[in-house]
């Protein structure tokens, strides 16, 4: 067995952390740039991350990040709000194959899709009831299907919320290239620039990045509400003019030439209904942030999802039926020919096709361009906030999975700002490669999405239907039972409507794009079994049993040697106090000089601890003492062979890179050596001594200024209370 131990001379304290409400992100920089140029023990990484991320937040604040419904709303349901920004463009994506005579059968998909979304709302509203813990699909399949479902659920979420942020991203920058031509061509670069801005917004915490989001996310259903009632009052007097697109005529796609069969037309409408079910994303990210919510928890969530499926609905059918009212012509934009203008001459390639809200906006406001801008802003703002759901979803999503052992343990501890902040950048990181990869396509994107979410749909309300079954043989109360079974009868329905899209939806996108997803979906299933696997495997290796009370038969100490200094010294003493079987010193020698003058110096000094001189004809330093120490381990295997090894410890960044490289690599081999103990005996130089004395003063003046606000500490303890 290998032990590591590290011997400390002090112990440095937490410093103080105001837990006041957030401050101004431009205050908190000015506060850390002013502190950081008086620390210059702090190092420049700490520096940035403050500037970056604010202050650090201590456990006990955790409470104070929960979410009111008002910003609840615009961090968990926008997901699904932005859906009207790109589900309706994909319906009549899918519907012009055929020509635009199809168009008239968009409402009535339309319409399909938000009787899907008024179930699965009404499904998931039983859900965060039965299960607010924050665990969702995940939790549920998990408690009534088995882990193996679980383990399903959970690969296909994590799917959906990459697919969310890529799509959404990727969406957003088509908005910025509508508003802004010179765009049109760096779509890829604006979609990795809004990674890189929300993943610093929700590394400085939840609540903070929520509020941050919650004016935008409200301007956007204000924009698009205000939209949907000015160009529906135009439409009642007769003065809603055409889109831009309406002159334009489409042709047919290749295979959708003539007539259709009844058979191509039922498949039409089924990939029109498949794409258009895009609006239902973002559902289930309620159902797991509900721990993120003020409490009622669960009744604020329900109420939330309640919210969400209202407007969501709303604002679809309003932008489907406005498209139609102004005759909009809207095509792949990988099949710009198709677009012909009324003498038969295509478009071509250079033609810039806005995105449908924004051909809306442009003709309702079409005298007043302030409303076409803000409309075009605020949709594309709404984007980037549904990444924002995804990047709340997912790192609470992934310290669930975590702690039972399905993905690495670094994913359930939370970060400087009480948020999980390795499942936010490992979001990011994997959205970012997956924008690049599809050059921020949505049309290619969209056929790899909603595959995962309706998975994690169908296998959740199934086991709610257990749920309430296994519930329901034990009540004897008439009122409960009478609940349940009306629960279940919900969430029955939401499990016969979700497993029938999802059928569709594998039919019509399979061959499209949708087989990256089952693939990725099957890939997270083997790593995350994969890794339940070691886990349980280390757990049964590392269990103590009688065997691990025996002692070994001796101790053998060695103390490395570089010079006779004070930190070869204190090494020395300290591993005389241990009392070990045998103490000696180890130097490797590279020069005979060099060599000859320690041996005389360690003569003089007469320290009662023999010197053990490896020779090393090659300059090797770290490998003789592994093979020494392997040597004296193998002579007697039942015996401990303890290493201390001298190390400096300094207070600038700086002198990190001067400093314990030899050390750092000798730890590295030796950790690897069985029956081999590595102790690290640390001298502190002064600059140490100057950062730690420069810290207390930081603590201090943190505490007059904590003081001035309002807050002071009990009794030196770590809670904070605030002054009457």
């Amino acid at each position: 067995m290998i032990t590591t131990c590290t011997v400390e001379r002090y112990s440095r304290g937490g410093r103080t952390v105001r837990s006041g409400g957030g401050s101004a992100v431009a205050a908190e920089v000015l506060r850390i740039a002013r502190h950081a140029l008086t620390l210059s023990h702090v190092g420049v990484g700490d520096v940035s991350k403050r500037i970056l991320l604010g202050r650090k937040l201590r456990s006990a604040q955790l409470g104070e990040t929960l979410l009111p419904k008002r910003v609840a709303f615009p961090v968990f349901a926008s997901d699904a709000l932005s859906s009207v920004a790109y589900a309706p463009d994909e319906i009549f994506i899918i519907l012009a194959l055929a020509g635009v005579a199809f168009y008239s059968l968009s409402l009535w998909v339309a319409l399909a899709v938000a009787a899907v979304m008024a179930v699965v709302v009404a499904s998931y509203r039983q859900n965060v009831h039965a299960y607010p813990s924050g665990g969702g699909d995940y939790e549920i399949a998990t408690a009534n299907l088995g882990p193996r479902a679980g383990v399903a659920v959970g690969s296909a979420l994590i799917v959906d919320y990459v697919l969310v942020v890529a799509v959404s991203l990727s969406s957003a920058a088509q908005y910025v290239a509508s508003a802004a031509d010179f765009f049109a061509d760096h779509r890829v670069v604006v979609a990795v620039a809004l990674v890189v801005f929300l993943t610093l917004m929700n590394l400085r915490g939840v609540r903070e990045s929520g509020t941050s989001f919650a004016i935008p996310a409200y301007a956007f259903m204000v924009a698009l509400i205000g939209t949907c009632l000015w160009g529906g009052y135009r439409a009642l007097v007769g003065d809603l003019p055409d889109a831009e697109s309406a002159a334009l005529d489409i042709l047919p796609a290749e295979g959708y030439e003539g007539t259709l069969t009844t058979l191509a037309l039922v498949f039409l409408v089924a990939r029109a209904f498949s794409s258009g079910c895009a609006a239902l994303t973002g559902v289930e990210a309620i159902s797991n942030g509900v721990p993120a919510f003020k409490r009622p928890k669960a009744r604020n969530a329900a109420t939330t999802l309640f919210l969400l499926g209202m407007v969501a609905v709303t604002l679809m059918l309003g932008v489907v039926s406005l498209a139609n009212a102004m005759n909009v012509k809207y095509v792949d934009p990988h099949d710009l020919d198709r677009l012909v203008r009324s003498d038969g001459t295509s478009v071509g390639d250079d033609y810039h096709q806005d995105t449908l809200i924004a051909q809306i906006a442009h003709g309702v406001f079409d005298g007043f361009p302030p409303g076409f801008y803000f409309v075009v802003i605020a949709t594309g703002v709404i984007l980037v906030l549904a990444s924002n759901t995804a990047f709340n979803g997912f790192p609470v999503l992934g310290s669930i999975l975590a702690k039972d052992g399905f993905l690495p343990r670094q994913l359930a501890a939370r970060g400087d700002r009480l948020t999980y902040s390795n499942g936010i950048i490992i979001l990011a990181a994997m959205a970012t490669a997956l924008i690049i990869a599809f050059e921020a396509e949505v049309t290619r994107l969209i056929q790899l999405y909603i595959v995962g979410v309706f998975v994690s749909f169908t296998l959740s309300q199934l086991g709610m239907v257990r749920h309430w079954t296994r519930h329901l043989a034990s009540e004897r109360d008439a009122a409960e039972r009478r609940r349940m079974q009306r629960a279940r009868m919900i969430n029955g329905t939401g499990f016969a409507m979700t497993a029938a899209v999802l059928l569709v939806v594998l039919i019509t996108k399979f061959l499209a794009g949708a087989w990256l997803t089952v693939l990725a979906m099957g890939a997270f299933i083997a790593l995350m079994a994969a890794i339940k696997r070691h886990y349980d495997h280390v757990a049964i290796e590392i269990a103590a049993d009688e065997s691990d009370k025996a002692l070994p038969t001796r101790v053998h100490a060695i103390v490395l040697v570089s010079k006779l200094h004070k930190p070869t010294l204190r090494a020395l003493a300290f591993a005389k106090a241990t009392r070990p079987n045998s103490l000696e010193g180890v130097y490797v020698s590279v020069d005979n000089a060099e060599t000859a003058r320690l041996m005389e110096e360690w003569d003089d000094r007469n320290l009662g601890v023999p010197l053990k001189i490896l020779h090393s004809p090659y300059r090797e330093v770290v490998k003789p003492i592994v093979e020494y120490a392997s040597a004296i381990r193998g002579a007697n295997p039942r015996a401990v062979v303890a290493v201390y090894i001298p190390e400096y410890v300094v207070g600038r960044w700086w002198e990190q890179l001067l400093h314990n490289q030899t050390a750092l690599r000798l730890k590295g081999r030796l950790l690897f050596t069985p029956g081999v103990m590595v102790t690290s005996v640390p001298y502190q130089l002064r600059s140490s001594e100057i950062a730690r004395e420069r810290e207390a003063r930081e603590e201090a003046r943190g505490y007059r200024g904590d003081l001035r606000q309002g807050r002071v500490r009990e009794g030196g303890g770590d809670r904070d209370r605030q002054v009457q």
